[in-house]
């Protein structure tokens, strides 16, 4: 009484388009941890609102750019971890991270135009490292000849 085993092999799953994940984006020292869920339009970074976190309106615009883009500003709820650097490195990585979000969810709709316009492209500027000898990273102190 032998019976043979069949091994009959798994179909693959058909791979569905995230409702949400964790996108990171970075720049200078910040690393930003971003989610994006259809919503409202709600912004809650490190547990605060963006009005609250940013006050300045120029990072609140740079963040904001990659949906405004698109007019899907009030179409998402965006919540954000960051930590590192200042607000402007902040502001940048967090726009990144929107970017790579927005372009995970629907790249045929989104990826071309956020190229175009530069907001999938890393910032690679760091803060220069000081010299021996010099003030700062290029500042010499005064040269007297006499």
């Amino acid at each position: 009484m032998t019976e043979e085993i069949k091994i009959v092999p798994k179909a693959p799953k058909p791979k569905k388009k995230p409702e949400s994940g964790l996108y990171v984006g970075r720049r200078k020292e910040s690393v930003a941890r971003v989610r994006l869920t259809k919503g409202s339009g709600e912004w809650i970074v490190n547990g605060k609102t963006l009005d609250e976190y940013l006050p300045d309106k120029v990072h609140q615009q740079l963040v904001k750019s990659p949906l405004v883009l698109f007019d899907e500003a009030g179409n998402f709820d965006v919540f954000v971890n960051v930590r590192g650097g200042g607000k402007s490195g902040q502001a940048g990585a967090i726009c990144l991270g929107v970017a790579r979000a927005l372009n995970a969810l629907d790249a045929e709709t989104y990826r071309a135009k956020l190229k175009r316009s530069g907001f999938l492209r890393v910032d690679a500027r760091r803060v220069e490292r000081k010299k021996a000898g010099l003030k700062k990273a290029r500042k010499a102190p005064q040269f007297s000849k006499r």
